[in-house]
């Protein structure tokens, strides 16, 4: 692991969603590090139990975290937490969040359902998040007002489309994030 160089800030961002919509790609794409990433391979344990709808392709999963770091300055280094996607694993989020300043959530429009539980995760917590619409191969049927609609999103809760296997799309997606933070009321 990483330390943060002496003087420096440290900052946690968590980056959340289903199972399968791109949170390690995402972590991947930004870190300037080797992310750490607990990918398993999917076994027949997880037949029933892990509802792969829309993803039947994939072959691993996060089981933990996912782990990145981008140095912003020398006094300054952000600090990624991909959090796991299947139900199973969200008792992981709690000890994630804490000292989070706020959270990315991506979301896939074909299981737009797949984010609701990472929206109202950071809602319920008062945590403030941006969404990230991952496109899947570019593709996105849907408009921002059809998503935005159907996430029920708050209409100051920032949203984004892109690939998340784009280095900028991730940065574009942090930097909205550092924007909705700046713009919160103080206290």
């Amino acid at each position: 692991m990483t330390t943060t160089p002496a003087g420096a800030a440290a900052v946690k961002i968590l980056i959340a969603g289903g199972f399968g919509v791109g949170k390690t790609t995402l972590v991947g794409a930004v870190s300037e590090v080797a992310p750490l990433r607990t990918e398993e391979y999917l076994t027949t344990a997880s037949v029933g139990v892990d509802d792969l709808s829309g993803v039947d392709q994939k072959t691993t999963t996060t089981v933990a975290l996912d782990f990145g770091r981008i140095t912003v300055s020398p006094e300054l280094v952000v600090y990624l937490f991909g959090t796991p996607g299947q139900e199973r694993f969200w008792f992981m989020w709690n000890d994630l969040v804490n000292g989070a300043l706020g959270g990315v959530v991506i979301a896939d429009t074909r299981r737009l359902e797949t984010s609701f539980a990472s929206i109202d995760f950071f809602e319920s917590r008062g945590i403030p998040f941006v969404v990230a619409i991952n496109c899947f191969h570019g593709v996105n049927t849907r408009s921002d007002a059809e998503i935005r609609a159907a996430l029920d999103l708050d209409p100051h809760v920032p949203m984004l489309v892109g690939d998340v296997r784009e280095r900028s799309f991730g940065r574009d997606a942090l930097l909205a994030l550092v924007d909705h933070l700046m713009a919160m009321p103080v206290g």
